[in-house]
C-alpha cells in the first residue's frame, strides 16, 4: 500500500487524477439501452473570458452527474461554449479601445474574424478551468454555439416559426443602446431609480392662443417630435377641449388634443405630450389614434437633421438648449424634482432610447401558453417550488420577442429582402442563399440573432448535432440546472422553443426538471462587484487550497436554491476538512501495516463488551447516516446531504469512534480495523460527488490506481 504524506496536497493530485479519469473514459457517454439515461446540458459559459465565481456553481451539476453514475445510470454531461453575440462583441470592443481602435475601423468580415480568433484563444483557458474544478464533462462531445451544425438547427427553427406565421417583421419601437449600437428585447433592459426633474410646458390652444394646456414631461427635448397631447377621457378638467388643437412650442406645428385611458390624471397636470417615436406608451397610443410618428433622436444618440438648430447635439445637451428656448418663448411654466425608473443598458449604463426600427419579432403568446401548461401540470417540475409560480408569472407577462441584433458577431439571420418589392424570404439552404444574393435582386438581412434565441435551443440543438441516436436516447434531458437570475431570460425561453420545435415528434419538453441555484456573495452577504473590491477569484483559491475546498465552501450551510456566502476563511475550513479525511485514511492505512498486525484474521482477540457495543453502534449509525443521505439526495437537498456526512466523518467517525477504538487498533484488532474501514469507505463514496479529488485519491490508496471511486455504487 502506498505511503500517505502527513498532509494532503491538492496540487500534487488533482490534475493527474483528472487526466486519469479522462484516459479511462469515465465521462464518455454511450447509448446504452440496458441503462436509464441521465442527461444534463452544461449552461454554456461565454467564450470571451476567464472563469468567475458563478461558474463554480456548475458543481451542482457535477454532484448530480457523479451521484447518478454511482447509482448505475448512463450519464451524459454535455459541455459547450456560447458565442454570446452582444456580450462578446462588447468585451472585444473594450479590448480594441485599449489599443486606440473601435469596431468602426474594420469591415464586417474582418471584425468577425478578429472576434472569432479572440474566442478561440479563450476557449482553451475556459476548458482548462472547468477541468480544474473536477467537472465530469464528456469533452469528446463538446459543442460551440456557432458550429455549422448548430447554426443550421437555429436557422431551421427560425424558418419553422416563419412558416407557422409566428414570426413577423415590423417597424416599431425597440430598446436601443446608442453606444453599443444595437437593439435589445425588453428582458435586457435594466431599470434603475434616477433623480431628475419634471418640466411643465405650456402648449397654446390654436383657436385661443391666450389659453394653453400644460403638459408634464421628463424629456423636453423629444417634444420636437410630438404629434398629440393626451388626457384621460374621464378627466372633467379637459372634456371641453378634447378634439381641439394646440400649437407645439418652438416648432409651431398644429397637433390634436386626444383622449386615451393610458393617461394617469394624477400624473403632473393630467395632460401628457405624445411622442410616438420615443416612448412605448406613446407609440401604442399612436396606433390606436392613427397618429404620425416623427423621429427626432437618431441611432447615434444625437438629434436628427429634422430638429433644425438642435441637429447633431447629444440628447442631454439638446435638452438644456430646448429648455432655454422654451423659457425664452414663455412656454416653460415650472420644474420640479422628480424620481422615476429609467431604462439603461445593462453593460454600460447608457440610458436606453426607445427608437423606431424594423426588426424580426416572435409572436410570444402562443408559445408562452404552451409553456405555462407544461409547468402548471408539472410535466416540467421546478425546484425550489417557489419558482414555479414565478415562472408562470414571467410567461404571462411576456411581450413579443425582438430577436434582431445589430451586431457583427453572431448567427446572421437567414432572411433576404427583395430590393424592388420589399418582400422578405427566409432561406436556410446555403446553395439557394447564394443564388438569391448572386441574382442581384435580394439582399440578406445584416442583423444577427439575439443570443438568447440560439441558446434557447441549446438542449435539443446540441444533442441533435452530436447524432440522432444520442438525441433519441438522451432527450429530453433530465435536469436543467442554472441560476435563478436567468429563469426569465433563458429557462422559460428554452421551454417555449423546445416544445415548439419537437412536440410533433412526441418530445414536448427540453428537460424534465429545473433546478435553480442562488448567487455567490461575499462573507457579509453583499453582491460581488469590482467597484466594491469584494470579488473572489476562484483560480487563486484553487491554487492555494484546492478545488474540493472551494466547492465544499460554496455548498456548506447553503439553503436550497438560496444565495451562498463565500470567504477565504470558509475555504480554509473546508481545506481543513479535506485534511481531516486524509488523516483518517492515513491512520487507518498505518494500522494496516504489518508492524501493527499482531494478530492474524484467524486469531482475532475477542472484543471486550464495550468494544463490541461501540462497533455495533458504529455499524448502526453508518447505516442510518447513509439512509438519511440518500433521502436528502433524492429530495435535492444537496447542502443538507453534504453537511450530514461532513459532521459524521469529522465529529463522529474521527473524534469519537476512532478515539474510542484506537487502542484496539494498536493491539492489532482486525475486526475493529475492518469496521472502521467499512464506515470510512462509505463516507468516501457519499462525499465523492461533493469533493471528488480528495475522496478518489484516498480511495485509490486502498483499492489501487485502476479502481476509481466512480466505478463504485453508493
Amino acid at each position: 500500500m502506498p505511503q500517505m504524506d502527513k498532509t494532503y496536497k491538492p496540487s500534487e493530485h488533482e490534475s493527474k487524477l483528472y487526466a486519469q479519469w479522462e484516459s479511462m473514459g469515465l465521462f464518455t457517454a454511450k447509448v446504452n439501452n440496458d441503462k436509464t439515461p441521465f442527461t444534463i446540458i452544461l449552461p454554456p459559459p461565454n467564450a470571451n473570458g476567464d472563469l468567475h465565481t458563478g461558474h463554480v456553481m456548475y458543481m451542482y451539476e457535477d454532484i448530480m452527474i457523479r451521484y447518478q453514475k454511482m447509482m448505475g445510470k448512463e450519464v451524459l454531461w454535455l459541455p459547450g461554449f456560447d458565442h454570446a453575440g452582444f456580450e462578446t462583441q462588447y468585451v472585444f470592443e473594450k479590448h480594441l479601445k485599449k489599443q486606440g481602435k473601435s469596431r468602426f475601423d474594420y469591415d464586417r468580415e474582418t471584425l468577425y474574424k478578429m472576434i472569432w480568433d479572440f474566442c478561440e484563444e479563450n476557449k482553451p483557458k475556459m476548458r482548462s478551468q472547468l477541468k480544474r474544478l473536477g467537472f465530469a464533462l464528456d469533452w469528446s462531445k463538446e459543442q460551440y454555439a456557432i458550429d455549422p451544425g448548430l447554426i443550421r438547427i437555429v436557422h431551421e427553427t427560425f424558418q419553422k416559426l416563419f412558416e407557422k406565421k409566428l414570426l413577423y417583421r415590423k417597424s416599431r419601437l425597440v430598446n436601443y443602446c446608442t453606444v453599443c449600437g444595437t437593439s435589445f428585447s425588453d428582458l435586457e433592459v435594466v431599470y434603475e431609480e434616477q433623480q431628475t426633474k419634471l418640466w411643465y410646458l405650456k402648449y397654446p390652444l390654436k383657436d385661443n392662443p391666450e389659453k394653453f394646456i400644460t403638459v408634464a414631461t421628463t424629456r423636453p427635448e423629444t417634444m420636437l417630435g410630438d404629434t398629440a397631447v393626451a388626457v384621460n377621457p374621464k378627466d372633467k378638467r379637459y372634456k371641453d377641449i378634447i378634439g381641439k388643437y394646440v400649437i407645439l412650442p418652438l416648432v409651431h406645428r398644429e397637433i390634436p388634443i386626444i383622449a386615451d385611458e393610458m393617461v394617469d390624471p394624477k400624473f403632473g397636470t393630467g395632460a401628457v405630450k405624445i411622442t410616438p417615436a420615443h416612448d412605448e406608451n406613446d407609440w401604442q397610443v399612436a396606433q390606436r389614434h392613427n397618429l404620425p410618428m416623427i423621429q427626432v433622436v437618431g441611432f447615434n444618440g444625437r438629434m436628427m437633421e429634422e430638429t433644425g438648430k438642435y441637429a447633431g447635439l447629444k440628447v442631454k445637451v439638446a435638452r438644456e438648449s430646448v429648455l432655454v428656448d422654451l423659457s425664452t418663448e414663455g412656454a416653460l411654466e415650472q420644474e420640479k424634482e422628480y424620481t422615476h425608473r429609467v431604462g439603461v443598458c445593462y453593460k454600460n449604463g447608457t440610458v436606453i432610447e426607445p427608437l423606431p426600427l424594423e426588426q424580426w419579432f416572435i409572436q410570444i403568446k402562443p408559445l408562452a401558453s404552451k409553456a405555462m401548461e407544461l409547468i402548471s401540470k408539472d410535466i416540467i417540475t421546478i425546484f425550489p417550488k417557489k419558482y414555479k409560480k414565478q415562472s408562470l408569472q414571467i410567461l404571462e407577462k411576456y411581450v413579443d420577442w425582438n430577436v434582431s441584433r445589430q451586431n457583427v458577431w453572431g448567427i446572421r439571420i437567414p432572411a433576404f429582402k427583395h430590393k424592388t418589392t420589399g418582400e422578405w424570404v427566409v432561406e436556410i439552404d446555403e446553395v439557394k442563399q447564394e443564388q438569391l444574393t448572386k441574382s442581384g435582386e435580394y439582399e440578406q438581412d445584416t442583423d444577427t440573432f439575439d443570443t438568447w434565441f440560439s441558446s434557447g435551443q441549446w438542449p435539443y440543438a446540441t444533442l441533435r448535432n452530436i447524432g440522432q441516436e444520442y438525441f433519441e436516447y438522451f432527450y429530453p434531458t433530465s435536469v436543467m440546472e442554472t441560476g435563478h437570475d436567468i429563469l426569465r431570460a433563458w429557462v422559460t425561453r428554452m421551454i417555449m422553443l423546445g416544445h415548439f420545435s419537437h412536440s410533433e415528434e412526441g418530445k414536448e419538453i427540453p428537460f424534465k426538471h429545473v433546478f435553480l441555484h442562488g448567487m455567490v456573495r461575499d462573507k457579509h452577504g453583499m453582491k460581488m462587484s469590482k467597484s466594491k473590491g469584494n470579488v473572489v477569484n476562484p483560480i487563486e483559491f484553487m491554487d492555494k487550497y484546492g478545488a474540493d475546498a472551494l466547492r465544499a465552501a460554496i455548498l456548506f450551510g447553503t439553503k436550497d436554491g438560496g444565495d451562498t456566502n463565500i470567504s477565504e476563511e470558509k475555504v480554509i475550513g473546508m481545506r481543513n476538512f479535506g485534511n481531516k479525511l486524509w488523516n483518517i485514511g492515513r491512520f487507518i492505512s498505518m494500522s494496516m501495516e504489518p508492524s501493527t498486525q499482531i494478530h492474524s484474521e484467524s486469531q482475532i482477540i475477542p472484543n471486550p463488551i464495550e468494544t463490541k457495543q461501540i462497533l455495533k453502534e458504529l455499524t448502526k449509525e453508518t447505516k442510518s447516516i447513509k439512509k438519511q443521505f440518500l433521502k436528502s439526495m433524492s429530495a435535492e437537498h444537496y447542502s443538507q446531504a453534504f453537511d450530514l456526512i461532513y459532521h459524521f466523518a469529522w465529529h463522529r467517525l474521527a473524534d469519537y469512534y476512532i478515539e474510542k477504538l484506537k487502542d484496539e487498533l494498536k493491539n492489532g484488532n482486525i475486526g475493529v480495523l475492518e469496521s472502521l474501514k467499512t464506515s470510512y469507505f462509505e463516507q468516501l463514496k457519499m462525499l465523492h460527488p461533493f469533493m471528488p479529488f480528495v475522496t478518489d485519491t484516498i480511495w485509490q490508496v486502498f483499492h489501487g490506481s485502476e479502481s476509481v471511486i466512480l466505478n463504485e455504487s453508493i
